[in-house]
This record gives structure tokens, sequence and C-alpha cells, in this order.
């Protein structure tokens, strides 16, 4: 397409992404304009039609960040309504038999009852919600269902974010639709775009932050939404379990959680550091239902909603710088989540909160923007959140390297010296682990039975997931030829089974011969294509705003 002229907008700051730490770094912001008195203009971009709508977490939250934030949130009516009431964690053994861990010997970051703060069941998409209300509330500007597709960097320094271009055709001509992308220019622009974010990956990348730390790791979490009889409901009732189905060499984690309105949340993490190339993370989520300490809660219920995310999980070891000239990378964009409490909610709001602080600190001293913030990473680094991380930073390293049982067990050691261990190291990239396919029997996966486990097309259907046909692809291939000739031999070809939306199919063309096929309609944007290629032959670019998932209350 041709130089086409763009609009621009000019704010103080523009944050991308509408999730819990991009929008309590605008409240926070506000806030302080507000108390001083200080004109200040923010801005959130947010990919998704709505606020909320590519929002997915488990998610039992800890509101010590909301506190410091809105210390009135219950007279604000911020969704937290299902305190959790009462723990269990399971060890499956195999398909039937299952081991129920006395409270004793369960980490104490896996606690989520008792303590000096209560926990909430919540749903992390209202969650978002309600933070765009209250934020709107101080003076926000939101613009949901608009994608940043490029940073504007310009001498070397952050300049703002390039909006997607509308109405573009699948052979990038510009249609009767097409409105070019603006720019939105800013003072400071934050970026808070997920796990995995495409944007933070590209300025990683460019401003070399991940220097001197472990390569990130990954999870990819799926989740449902069941309607269960009234007889099994037991509000706030939070399990979690690690095991069966998955093997030795394989780690994760299943969570299910009794929420309000008799609904129950049942999900799926599985770290992406996995070898087998048969695996398929969909499918062994829904066997892992047919389990009896499953299987009791959702038994006579309906699945609702489906939806599947990647998680940042790496830990201290792996987050990178968080500061480059001109702005910030904050939330799950850098990786605050604190996997041995399978938490990141909290510790993201709290770099949105930390970030807010420095970015308002600068502007009300007279600062124009493009500095890096080293009162960012002071004020990070003597943080609760921070501290956090540092207590645990060998959590997901010594299970990767010692296994679940043993790295458990290094764990429970480690929390009960009060981590005095030495700290574990993991320095495989999650894409370097897979092993040849030959290596390993295929996987024989049980059919669906319409009632506890469902196919790929029929779960994607719940997930409300849309995207405008005529437009790009937003999965680039570096080399298209690669699939076939390299990772159909070798690996059996992974993106058709770790992709949760069957995405990625391998057919049989015209002439006979294999060809990969890219169904980019039916992506749910979790980013696990990008992260476990093992050539690492795909990106993933935000496709036409509006596009993707629309979850209800994940």
């Amino acid at each position: 397409m041709e130089q086409v002229e763009r609009d621009s907008m000019d704010f103080d700051v523009v944050i991308v992404g509408a999730g819990p730490s991009g929008l309590a770094a605008a409240c926070r912001l506000m806030q302080q304009a507000n108390e001083a008195e200080q004109e200040l203009t923010v801005c959130v971009v947010e990919k998704g039609s709505e606020v909320g709508a590519h929002i997915l977490s488990g998610a039992v939250f800890e509101p010590r960040a909301l506190d410091e934030l809105f210390p009135d949130w219950k007279e604000r009516g911020a969704p937290l309504t299902t305190p959790a009431t009462r723990d269990e964690l399971y060890l499956l053994k195999d398909a039937d038999k299952a081991q129920k861990l006395p409270s004793a010997l369960v980490p104490k970051s896996m606690h989520n009852t008792g303590g000096d703060q209560t926990r909430y069941v919540i749903s992390a998409a209202n969650l978002s919600r309600w933070l765009a209300e209250q934020a709107e509330g101080l003076g926000v500007e939101i613009f949901p269902g608009f994608a940043a597709q490029e940073s504007i960097v310009e001498d070397g320094v952050v300049k703002g974010i390039l909006i997607g271009d509308m109405g573009v055709s699948a052979e990038g001509q510009p249609k009767d639709s097409y409105m070019p992308g603006m720019e939105l220019r800013a003072k400071y622009t934050l970026f808070a775009e997920g796990a995995r974010g495409h944007l933070g990956k590209r300025l990683i990348q460019q401003y070399d932050l991940d220097a001197g730390k472990d390569p990130q790791h990954y999870g990819i979490g799926l989740k449902e939404l069941w309607d269960i009889p009234a007889e099994q409901h037991e509000p706030g009732l939070v399990l979690h379990g690690s095991g069966w189905p998955l093997d030795k060499h394989t780690h994760g984690g299943w969570f299910l959680y009794h929420a309000d309105n008799q609904q129950v949340v049942v999900g799926l993490i599985m770290d992406l550091a996995y070898q087998n190339p048969w695996l398929s993370p969909f499918d062994e989520f829904q066997r892992m239902k047919h389990h009896p300490v499953l299987a009791k809660h959702l038994t006579g219920g309906k699945r609702i909603a489906y939806g599947a995310r990647a998680i940042t999980k790496g830990g201290l070891n792996c987050l990178p710088k968080m500061t480059f000239p001109g702005g910030l990378l904050i939330g799950c964009d850098a990786g605050t989540l604190n996997f041995s409490k399978i938490k990141g909610l909290h510790t993201a709001m709290k770099s949105g909160l930390v970030a807010g602080e420095a970015v308002f600190e600068a502007i009300a001293g007279g600062d124009e923007g493009g500095r890096e913030l080293s009162a960012f990473t002071e004020k990070w680094e003597a943080s609760w959140a921070y501290a956090e991380l540092k207590e645990s930073a060998s959590f997901g390293p010594a299970i990767h390297k010692y296994g679940t049982v043993a790295g458990g067990a290094y764990n429970f050691l480690n929390q009960l010296l009060g981590s005095k261990l030495p700290n574990v190291h993991d320095t495989t990239p999650d894409h370097a682990t897979l092993k040849p396919a030959g290596e390993f029997e295929k996987i024989d996966y049980p059919r669906p039975d319409g009632k506890l486990s469902f196919d790929k097309l029929s779960s994607v259907y719940l997930s409300n997931t849309n995207h405008e046909e005529d437009q790009p692809c937003h999965l680039k291939l570096a080399d298209p030829a690669l699939p076939i000739r390299d990772n159909l031999p070798e690996y059996a070809e992974p993106a058709q089974r770790y992709c949760p939306a069957g995405v990625y199919e391998v057919i049989e063309g015209d002439d006979g011969k294999p060809q990969f096929q890219i169904n980019f309609q039916n992506c749910v944007h979790c980013k696990t294509c990008d992260i476990k290629d093992p050539a690492q032959n795909i990106t993933w670019v935000a496709p036409e705003g509006g596009g993707g998932p629309n979850y209800p209350n994940m």
C-alpha cells in the first residue's frame, strides 16, 4: 500500500492494553493529577471489541494492590463478591486415583484461605470492566476496538504508538471501508499488553531489555466456565492439583473454583517447556475433566464459555528491564506474575501503580518526556510485589529442573527456610525443548463425550471469536515453506496440537502433497504459536481492531 497521511493525537501518557495493569496505571495517574489540580491527558487503547473482551484469568484474587488504589472498592461496587472459603490440593495419580495433600505439606504461597487478607474468586474480565469505569470517571480516555500495531520510535526514543489500519483486504489493498490508523503520541507510553505482547516482544529485542536474564518461560492456560446444579455449588471452594494426565516430563496443574451465581471455573495450566510434540494441551485438558475429583463438580452442569491464553511465568530470573527511553513495560507484558501463588493480577496492578506514580512525578516536575525513568526501577524494586517475586525466584525453575514432586519438595523447603536455598535457573527457552516426534508414541486422545469433554471447534464457538475474513493474516510466517519442509518430518508439525483453537492444520493439497493451512479466523489470541514454534517461524501481530474472542465474564 502507498504511504498514507495519518492523523495524530497528542497525550501526556498513552497506555497499550486495558487489563488490570494498564487500567491501574491510568487510574493512579489521574488520581494524582486530580489531587494536584494539574491537567493531564491519559489515553488507553484496547484491541478487544470492549474492555474485558480479551481478558482471561483463573482467578483467585488478592486485593492488596486494589486496596491501595481504591481503599473504598467495596462501596464503589467492585466485582469481588465471593471470598475464598476452603482450599483443597490434590495429586492425581492416574485416571481414577488421587491423593489429597494435607494442608501442612502445601507450600504457604499456595494457601488461599486464612492469613491476614481475604482472597476472592473473581472474573478478571469483569474486574477490568469495573476498573475502566473508575478510570473514565477520573478522566481517562479509553478507546476499545483499536489495535496498537507499531511503536513510534524516533532517535532511539519511544514517542507513542501507531494504531493499525482498518479496512485492508487480504491482499493488502484498501477496501471501501478503509480507514488509516492514527498516530497516538505521548510523553510516555506504557505497554500493558499481557503475556507475549507483540510490541513488548519487539521492545525487549530492540532495547536488549533481557540482557543477563534467563529466557522467559510460559504456560498455556485453558479455561471453561460452567453453570452447575445448586446442590453441587459451594461458593468460595478452591481446588488445585497436578499429576495425571500429564506425564513426569510435562509440568502443569489444574484449578477448579466455585464462583458466584452457581458457576464453576475449571482450567489447566501446562508449561510450554514440554518435550513431546504429540502433546495437545487442549486434549489433555478435556480428558482431565473426566477424573472423579473434577467430574463430581461438573457432572449435570453446562459449559457456557471457553478460552485460552499464554501465561508469562518465568518470575524474577526472567524479568526484563522494564524501562527504556520514553516508556515502560508493565504487568504480564514484562512478566510480573508470581507463579508460586498461581497469581498475577495483584502484582500486575502493583506494577501499574508504581508506573503511574513514577510517570506522574516526572511530568509534574516539568518533564517533557522521552527519558528513561530510573525512578520507576527504584520504586518497583522497593515494592512488596518485587519482594514477592524475589522470594519465589526459584519456584518455576525448580519444577522444570527437578520435576513436579521433587521440585515441589524443594519449593516447600525453600519457603520453610525463608528462601535461603541456592537460586535455581532454567536457561533453555520453551521453543527449544521439543524432541523429535519419532522418540515418542503418537497419543491417541479419547473422543469427547459432549458432556464433560468437547472438540476444539465447539469450544472456539463458545469463545465468541470473530475476525473480519478479508484482512491480512495476522499470523506471519518468516519462511512459509518451513512447516512442511522442517517441522512436519521432525516434529509432526506440532502447531496442529499446541494451538488450542484449531488455527493450524496440515491438509492434503490438490497435488496430493501436504500443505500448511492457517485458519486465522479461529485465533483466540493466546500467543502459544509465537512462543512454542520450534523454529520461531511464527510471529503473532495484532489483527484489525475488535477482532478475536469476546469473553463474557472470564
